[in-house]
């Protein structure tokens, strides 16, 4: 994984460190609001994307006083909730868009267009983000 976590920094501009923190982060994400067989597939076409799913699962606790509003009106908060977190964790919104882009770039080499549209298109809102 090291070395597509490195790609995937690399091009977003961000640390490696960050950048394994916010991808497992986002992989977690879109395993808990995409359908089950498109995103398993994906997931498991990213050379060590399972193990960064399972290591932070998008589930950080905090997410400030705007994630926890969302998460008592709605539970979680979708896409602006992960956006609260990934800023919580030191991301700006430009890096948190270039992030999101060369994840999904990634995916699409390993998984297929296909599969990955499947699981974009799924997730309400998400293909204005990438």
């Amino acid at each position: 994984m090291n070395e597509v976590i490195d790609q995937i920094a690399t091009k977003a501009g961000i640390a490696p460190d960050l950048a394994e923190k916010a991808v497992g982060m986002i992989l977690g994400f879109l395993q808990r609001e995409a359908p089950d067989g498109p995103v398993t597939k994906m997931i498991e076409s990213i050379p060590g994307a399972t193990d960064l799913v399972a290591q932070y699962n998008g589930e950080e606790t905090g997410g400030g006083l705007l994630g926890g509003l969302l998460s008592a009106v709605g539970g979680g908060g979708g896409l602006m909730a992960l956006g609260q977190q990934l800023m919580s964790s030191g991301l700006s919104m430009g890096e948190i868009s270039s992030l999101a882009k060369e994840t999904i770039a990634t995916a699409r080499q390993h998984a297929g267009d296909e599969v990955v549209d499947q699981v974009v298109n799924s997730v309400p809102g998400l293909h204005q983000f990438i």
